[in-house]
């Protein structure tokens, strides 16, 4: 039986990354002005990002039901196995409504073979999650195979991310306007992580060059055999920073790859533009 591999727009993997691998895209929805967008196929980030330096607040949402439903039946039809790795449960309620549909597809299709992974991750750290899927399914890898490195991936990925402009997250209430304004007066960079599928902040430091160390002395303390990974970088229309990133990580663990992607329109609707963030794993092997 066939598998086929679905992921959503949040993974913050580029549209030809899709075509190329055989994965089935969904997109969540971004709404700019009073009108809605589809992520990756009817908006690019800079479009949300123009609209943020406008003083605009864009705003997401999940991925439409019609979609689930249109993708989960035409598996039930066509007797193939689904495995779709969905965008954090704790961030955003795809996940939850995926598996509504999921039933309610079952209700008419009692066949349907579809598994639903909560990620509990966000932007490229799904991104590197369904990667792999995609390349163990190229490989020959079972459906079982496939699933328990996805929860294993998923389990062990750190997210490690800083914002340029805390008032952005302060307008979307991730942070206090108090604790923002002293931010931007001060230069302070929050540098925050992914616990559980939330967002959790680690700490304030002052000045660009110290975060980026930082986050280099933070993947010393937390990843394991980084020079047998891919580690993954994406950025908020901040490609030199990430290019930075990215000679910083090589010179310190020389890692198999380091692969960087542009943060979608979802994502980079919470974020705001200047956004860096570094994925990598704790542990790898069970």
């Amino acid at each position: 039986m066939s598998i086929k591999l679905m992921a959503d727009s949040a993974s913050d993997l580029p549209l030809n990354f899709f075509a190329e691998h055989n994965v089935t895209m969904l997109p969540l929805k971004v709404h700019v002005n009073e009108q809605e967008f589809e992520d990756l196929l009817t908006i690019n980030p800079e479009t949300v990002y123009e609209s943020i330096r406008n003083g605009d607040l864009p705003k997401t949402s999940q991925v439409s039901p019609a979609v689930f439903e249109k993708q989960f039946t035409e598996l039930a039809i066509n007797k193939e196995s689904g495995l779709y790795i969905a965008f954090s449960s704790e961030l955003s309620g795809t996940y939850s409504t995926a598996v509504m549909i999921r039933d309610q597809v079952k209700e008419q299709y009692p066949d349907l073979d579809l598994t639903i992974i909560n990620s509990k991750c966000a932007s490229l750290g799904c991104g590197l999650v369904v990667m792999e899927a995609a390349r163990l399914l190229k490989n020959g890898a079972t459906k079982e195979q496939v699933i328990a490195s996805s929860e294993f991936l998923c389990k062990h990925m750190e997210h490690l991310f800083s914002v340029d402009d805390l008032d952005h997250l302060a307008k979307g209430g991730r942070v206090s306007k108090a604790s923002a304004f002293v931010g931007g007066l001060l230069n302070i960079k929050p540098l925050l992580n992914v616990e559980d599928g939330k967002l959790v902040p680690i700490e304030k430091i002052r000045g660009k060059k110290k975060l980026m160390r930082r986050i280099i002395e933070v993947m010393k303390e937390r990843g394991e055999s980084l020079d047998k990974q891919v580690i993954g970088i994406s950025h908020a229309d901040d490609k030199t920073t990430a290019e930075e990133m990215k000679t910083m990580i090589i010179d310190e663990f020389s890692p198999q790859d380091v692969y960087i992607s542009d943060i979608g329109a979802a994502i980079g609707s919470h974020t705001g533009p200047g956004t860096i963030a570094i994925f990598f794993l704790n542990k790898l092997h069970s």
